[in-house]
């Protein structure tokens, strides 16, 4: 029985192959102002599975209103919803890091502009066109139906091309969101500073929206505080360790 699930499991194998190294060449690209360090990418990785399984381990012990379907797709919506906030909050925040840099800085970072734009563009552009797409199949299948070319038009780009692209928006979207459309080609210290400030965004959407989450009150401080500050104070270390380890400040 597990071998045949297994098997049935295989065809995404490449498919999700293919969508992560498109999106990874779109979204996480190399260059400007960008500083790799694996000990921060695993010290993120690490926060965000624990981050997973406190949220699991709270919505098991205290449930919640949509129950598991509700909770996954609170999830999805957060993380399409986080690049859509940094679309809007991004350009403020850059725009007052440039200016917090000294005069003399100010011009070099503005032409560092360009890579994080293009990223902007391209998900902005996948983004229409997708929705598009999806637009046009609906109307396609309400005007005519789905019988005979009908059905091959819409269903074979559907089964085909649909669970690729889908895949291939969701790893976008958590590109995106990692690196905050590639923004440290503009300044390295870019990426946490906007992290910081989007999650609190996040972090007040969710409550305005769905209010404290079940649970004792302890329970639901931890759940709706405890994200925000742990990405806060990973990013501070973060912005600590560019300082430290590799002379990048935020005015330098």
């Amino acid at each position: 029985m597990r071998r045949r699930r297994w098997w049935l499991l295989s065809p995404l194998i490449p498919l999700v192959r293919s969508a992560n190294r498109v999106a990874k060449r779109l979204f996480d690209k190399e260059g400007g102002g960008r500083v790799r360090d694996h000990l921060v990418d695993q010290v993120q990785l690490t926060r965000s599975v624990l981050g997973i399984v406190a949220s699991l381990a709270l919505i098991y012990m205290y449930g919640t209103d949509g129950g598991w379907s509700g909770a996954a797709t609170d999830g999805a919506a957060n993380l399409f919803a986080t690049p859509l906030l940094l679309l809007l909050t991004g350009p403020l925040v850059v725009f007052g890091f440039i200016l917090y840099a000294p005069p003399h800085r100010r011009p070099e970072l503005r032409s560092r502009l360009s890579g994080p734009l293009k990223t902007v563009g391209w998900y902005v552009l996948i983004l229409a066109a997708f929705g598009a797409f999806i637009y046009v199949v609906g109307q396609t299948a309400l005007l005519h139906g789905l019988h005979g070319v009908t059905l091959f038009a819409v269903g074979l780009p559907l089964m085909v091309g649909l669970p690729w692209t889908l895949v291939f928006l969701f790893l976008s979207s958590a590109y995106v969101a990692r690196s905050a459309f590639n923004t440290a080609y503009v300044h390295a210290a870019l990426p946490p500073v906007l992290t910081a400030v989007l999650v609190w965004l996040i972090a007040g959407f969710n409550l305005l929206s769905d209010g404290l989450p079940n649970g004792p009150l302890p329970a639901q401080l931890a759940a709706a505080f405890g994200g925000p500050l742990s990405v806060t104070a990973l990013s501070l270390w973060e912005l600590r360790r560019l300082r430290t380890h590799h002379g990048v400040t935020i005015r330098g």
